[in-house]
């Protein structure tokens, strides 16, 4: 069975031009934003208030050490040192004179897995977003707050800015420190 040329010259020319056609097709993009995980990012990052510059940090502050060793781990420690300095900071600007027992005491109420942190990123649907691996609970307190300071973790290395992250943590955290002052 032989070609005739012109189908052998359009079928080069198709081969050609393909990475071209696919490159602009919108349904490469269509079945991008069709992944469940892409899509709750979005809905994350709206949740958030923020939009990453550099999605990969949002996939890795959503992504638990037993999916894979690109993980949340060390944007979590990151997070939670910003978390902690901004309730510090919060609290010292509210009261200089507040003692260093106290400030603890509040740094700690915050930070804690099993309380607020847990509270905060269950509150975002974390638990459903979050990668883990079959055997791993998901709505585990330590997974969703390791996810939770993993998200402001990220946000400092996107911004380039702790304060930035601090900032949308306290838009989704609340007055916190209004009502622990007041217990």
């Amino acid at each position: 069975m032989r070609s005739s040329p012109s189908f052998i010259a359009f079928s080069l020319l198709f081969i050609a031009l393909l990475p071209s056609i696919q490159a602009h097709a919108p349904i490469n993009a269509h079945f991008k934003s069709l992944s469940p995980f892409s899509s709750a990012l979005e809905t994350l990052q709206k949740q958030l208030g923020y939009t990453f510059k550099k999605i990969g940090l949002l996939r890795r502050a959503m992504t638990h050490a037993s999916f894979s060793e690109e993980n949340n781990k060390a944007l979590a420690v990151l997070g939670g040192s910003v978390i902690e300095t901004a309730v510090s900071f919060k609290l010292l600007s509210k009261d200089i004179d507040v003692s260093a027992s106290e400030l603890n005491k509040m740094v700690s109420r915050v930070s804690n897995v099993e309380s607020s942190c847990a509270v905060d990123g269950t509150r975002l649907s974390l638990h459903k977003v979050v990668r883990v691996a079959p055997n791993t609970n998901a709505s585990a307190p330590s997974v969703v707050c390791g996810a939770f300071r993993a998200i402001f973790g990220g946000i400092a290395i996107d911004t380039g800015n702790s304060d930035d992250a601090g900032s949308v943590f306290w838009n989704l955290h609340g007055d916190l420190l209004g009502n622990a002052l007041s217990m």
